[in-house]
């Protein structure tokens, strides 16, 4: 029988130099899209997949992550105070249990490789999730909640894809697949920013995985590869060679938050989906694109 995904290994450490002023003196994954931390969205998805434990890989003055994850009670006191009970519940919905959540310092920048290993000791001998902060994921049924259900279905390890804008794929990590038929197929490899025209395939992979613990044996020995860094694709290219792995084409729209233009779609796709905030934010940007146009 299958052991079920309970845990998640989030790595935050980056700098966020493609967002830089704005991750300057705010970790990247703090930065808002409209009213909440892009890290708010991430554990939200994480917990309607049924996660448990929430693993953060930080870096060097990122304690601001930590603090966000825990009590306020100057604010939460003062909001209670005023009777401003709707603010109140918003700070709070993001607070865990005691104990499910667990801060690990990545030493060195070595690479995604490298900070997935160093969650080993607090994810043991269970399978678990992968979810890289910078990819936001609206979704009807939350990405990581499709990718738990495939893995309920076929087990062994999951990675979620999607395809790649036109005439784009040779700039992202492509997929291999063993036939294609619906969503949901056995990988046969990996292939990072293949030559133009050679692309396995039009997928590529764009940030959560559901992995089995035999990758922190492969990642403890494995040498750099691009950019000098341990490669979390190497490592599963290297357990791919003895265990299965699908893709599974999620239903969804990414948003690259590490990206200036990408943090901004998704402000603006976010705002739209908020009942509250849709008719507001059409006409905000009706009126601004009319401005400009003028």
């Amino acid at each position: 029988m299958t052991k079920r995904v309970r845990k998640a290994v989030l790595p935050v450490a980056g700098l966020g130099t493609r967002v830089l002023p704005g991750a300057k003196t705010t970790p990247k994954n703090l930065l808002n899209v409209v009213d909440r931390p892009i890290l708010s969205y991430i554990v939200e998805e994480a917990r309607a997949a049924g996660i448990e434990h929430f693993v953060f890989i930080v870096g060097r003055g990122q304690g601001a992550i930590e603090d966000y994850f825990d009590a306020s009670p100057e604010i939460e006191q003062a909001l209670e105070a005023k009777g401003k009970t709707a603010i109140l519940e918003e700070v709070r919905r993001d607070l865990p249990q005691p104990g499910q959540m667990s801060f690990i310092r990545q030493m060195a920048p070595l690479g995604l490789g490298h900070a997935v290993w160093c969650a080993r000791d607090v994810i043991g001998d269970e399978p678990f999730a992968v979810m890289l902060p910078d990819m936001l994921m609206a979704a009807e049924t939350p990405a990581l909640a499709q990718a738990v259900a495939a893995y309920d279905k076929v087990g062994g390890n999951i990675v979620v894809v999607e395809p790649a804008p036109e005439g784009e794929a040779h700039k992202y990590g492509i997929v291999a697949l063993d036939g294609q038929d619906g969503r949901l197929n056995r990988m046969t490899g990996m292939v990072e920013k293949p030559a133009p025209g050679t692309e396995p395939s039009n997928l590529f992979i764009s940030g959560r995985y559901i992995l089995q613990p035999d990758i922190f044996e492969i990642l403890e020995t494995q040498e750099r590869g691009a950019g000098g860094e341990i490669q979390l694709t190497d490592g599963m290219a290297n357990l791919m060679k003895r265990q299965d792995f699908h893709a599974l084409e999620y239903e969804g729209t990414t948003y690259d938050c590490g990206d200036k233009i990408g943090l901004l779609r998704a402000n603006v796709a976010f705002a739209l989906r908020r009942p509250d905030l849709a008719e507001a934010a059409r006409a905000a940007i009706a009126e601004l694109l009319q401005a400009g146009a003028a």
